[in-house]
Parts: structure tokens; sequence; C-alpha cells
């Protein structure tokens, strides 16, 4: 595995060449370029924010920056492995004529996902600032937002890894793309995108003795662990009223704490993941070439 960093710290330009061509392609004819990648989830955030907070009375204040906090990167991992999955077989032809290491293709695809991310981060707060100047109260970043960056690059990680193993598998098997694309669907709704982790704590239809180890395991996903850190490093935290019906008693859930422990578990994922998908293509990507 040494050699094959050794060599793509030596193809070094030619993967920011990629990533730039990633980047081009992706809103090239289009007016509004790179603000796609945050009207998209500002439009898809407004339409969540009026179902929840005006039709299911979820009563949080600014309730549309709690979804943007965790939707922002469930977006940059959803798009990495949708784009990476296809990003060996599109250039497959490329491949037979021309050498250079393979695993270009989908870290380039990983790393123009993170610049939109970054981008689409640096928006947010100016987004916070924004609600900040139009309510003024308590300032709109908490100084645990400096540890945003060690967050983002545990994400990256992760990222990295699954996408590698998934380029790779879906080169031989092209169902995997199809697999994934239901898997990401399925983990929206895993994750604590637009419900809060205490809403899985609390939940009424768990027996109260069990809720404990439900909660620790849902968040040994390490998505959703890390969906909750972003939450809880950006946002104040507040008291969370659960789901409830118009003529139901107000329930309170009080918020929790950032769980370390559990945040070094998905950080030890997601290294984990990364060597494993790194290493998972090398030992597949001279075949590549070989597929019918």
């Amino acid at each position: 595995m040494r050699a094959e960093l050794k060599e793509l710290w030596r193809y070094r330009e030619l993967l920011w060449t990629f990533v730039i061509r990633e980047l081009r392609i992706r809103y090239k004819n289009s007016i509004l370029g790179f603000f796609w990648s945050i009207l998209n989830p500002l439009a898809i955030v407004l339409v969540m924010t009026v179902v929840f907070k005006f039709v299911m009375n979820q009563d949080i204040p600014n309730y549309s920056a709690y979804i943007l906090a965790a939707y922002l990167p469930f977006m940059f991992f959803q798009l990495s492995l949708m784009d990476s999955s296809q990003s060996v077989l599109i250039q497959i032809d490329l491949l037979k004529k021309i050498y250079f290491p393979r695993e270009i293709l989908p870290i380039g695809s990983v790393i123009a996902n993170f610049i939109h991310f970054v981008l689409a981060m640096v928006i947010f707060f100016v987004y916070l600032l924004a609600i900040w100047l139009i309510n003024p109260g308590d300032p709109p970043f908490r100084i645990t937002a400096l540890y945003l960056p060690f967050l983002m690059v545990i994400q990256f990680c992760l990222t990295l890894g699954i996408s590698l193993y998934v380029s790779a598998l879906n080169t031989f098997y092209e169902d995997v793309k199809y697999i994934v694309n239901v898997g990401l669907y399925l983990l929206f709704f895993l994750c604590p995108v637009i419900y809060f982790s205490e809403q899985v704590l609390y939940a009424e239809k768990i027996p109260e003795e069990m809720r404990g180890t439900v909660y620790t395991l849902y968040h040994l996903n390490p998505i959703s662990m890390l969906m909750t850190a972003y939450r809880k490093i950006i946002l104040d935290p507040q008291p969370l009223p659960a789901l409830r019906g118009p003529d139901s008693d107000v329930t309170v859930l009080p918020s929790l704490p950032l769980d370390l422990p559990l945040l070094a578990v998905a950080a030890a994922v997601s290294v984990a993941s990364l060597i494993f998908g790194y290493w998972y293509f090398n030992l597949k990507k001279w075949q590549f070439v070989e597929r019918p």
C-alpha cells in the first residue's frame, strides 16, 4: 500500500486536473453554477421546515438551521458515493489506453464534492449570521464550531473509503450503483437529519429499559454519529418538543451533550473504512480493463 501511495503522490497534479474537470463539468453552461449546490438543499429544507414545524407542530426555533447542519454533510456523503460509483466505469475506455493510478478517478470525485461541501458550509454560516442580524440574541456561532474541521476530516475518510470500495465493486457488478442508491435513500431516514437523535432515545414505542441500548446502537452507525455531532458543535442545544398531535400534551425532550466515546468509535470506523477501501481498490484495479 505504501508503494501505491507514493505513486499517487507522483501523480498529484493529474489528480488535481481530474478534480477541476469534475467541478467544471457539473455546472457547465449553468448561469448560477456553484449556487445550485446550496439552492437545492435550501429548497428541500424549506419544504421540510414547513411540513414539520407548521403541519406536524415541531415548535423548534430556527428549525431550518438544525436541518441544514445535518443535511449538508449528508448531501456530501450521498453525492460522493453516487458519483464515485460510476467514476471508473465511465472512464473504462480511457483506462485501456493510458496508464495512471486508477484510484485518481474516485478520489477526484470525492474531493470535488468535498470542495462543494466546504463552500456550502461557508454559506451556511453566512445564513446563521443573517438570522442573528434579523433577530439579535445569543451569538450565532458556538466556540465548539472550531472542531468542525476535525469532523469534516473524519467524514472525508469515511466517505473516501466507502467510495473506493463501491467504485471498484461497481466496475464488475453494475447492480451496485442501484443498491447504493436505495441504501442512501433508506439511510437518510435512519440518520438524524429531519429529526433529532434525542427522539430516538425517548421514543415511546421502545421499552424504557431498551432505550439506552437502542440509542447506542443507533449511533454506532458513523453517519448518524457525525450528523449528531455537526449539530451539537455548531448550534446551541435546546429542549426539543416531541412529536405530538394537536390535542396532546407537550412533551419536552432534554438536549443531550455530545457523546465523545461514540464519536471516537465513528472516527476509528472511518479510518478503518479508508484503509480497507484503499486496499480493496488496489487489489482489484488491475482487473478493470479485463471486464467484458
